[in-house]
């Protein structure tokens, strides 16, 4: 009993002298577990980096530099929606300009990992209105422009292939359908001559096969067009890759903010 009483006078007394804390003090610790983040950060020890800024962040909520080190933090673990999230964050308690051009580009690099090729577009141009000078900004805003267009024109390829495609459907639906009657009625009128055939002509095999030629069906590609379709279907595929490979290599701007 006696013990439980000292374990609970223990956490009172260390509850109390928490709270007792300046706020100096608590900014003074804040700073430490920045620079403790920052020096995981480089040592790519992503994880622990973010416990850091999260420490710093309880610390005190409004830490600019804390909140913005934490979205690089994430965005480096491929976390990209929680990136975002916490960019949005960050956004909102840093003061500078640069500062928010950096935050909005990096946010872009987080939508195009997503294939997200809209919103990495505005949160490139919002990178460019605080920073019309980064001209690695303006390559990967270009680039977002030039995937986005090509997702459109496939979007409405597609689309229209699917329209066609049910269009075609229907219409051999319907000759089908108009064929089939009219099969019926060709087999009623030939069934009567058939029989007169027959008793005219007792030699008549009534097994032989009829000669039928086969119509190629209506859109069938040949083997010659469903190659060329094949090979560009591979050089678009092709160039896409390669643009985003360039993108990769140009299009990463993650900097921490130091505090030291």
């Amino acid at each position: 009993m006696k013990n439980s009483i000292l374990i609970i006078f223990l956490g009172i007394t260390t509850l109390l002298f928490s709270q007792q804390k300046s706020p100096k003090d608590l900014e003074r610790e804040a700073r430490n577990d920045v620079r403790e983040g920052n020096e995981l950060y480089n040592q790519l020890k992503f994880k622990e980096a973010e416990i850091a800024y999260k420490k710093a962040l309880d610390k005190n909520p409004n830490y600019a530099k804390a909140s913005y080190n934490l979205g690089n933090t994430i965005y480096q673990q491929n976390k990209n929606k929680e990136a975002v999230f916490q960019y949005n964050l960050a956004e909102k308690t840093l003061p500078d300009k640069m500062s928010k051009a950096e935050i909005f580009h990096n946010k872009g690099n987080s939508f195009m990992k997503e294939k997200q090729y809209d919103k990495a577009v505005a949160a490139y141009k919002n990178s460019m209105r605080n920073n019309s000078k980064d001209e690695e900004t303006r390559y990967n805003l270009a680039m977002a422009q030039e995937l986005l267009k090509n997702q459109q024109n496939k979007d409405n390829k597609d689309k229209k292939d699917d329209n066609k495609d049910n269009k075609n459907k229907d219409q051999k639906d319907k000759k089908g359908g108009d064929k089939d009657k009219k099969d019926e009625k060709d087999k009623d009128q030939n069934k009567g001559k058939d029989k007169e055939d027959d008793k005219g002509d007792p030699k008549k095999d009534k097994d032989e096969p009829q000669n039928q030629n086969q119509k190629p069906r209506p859109n069938q590609l040949s083997p010659e067009q469903m190659k060329q379709l094949l090979e560009a279907m591979n050089n678009e595929e092709n160039k896409t890759q390669k643009k985003l490979n360039a993108q990769k290599a140009r299009g990463q701007k993650i900097k921490q903010e130091k505090d030291w």
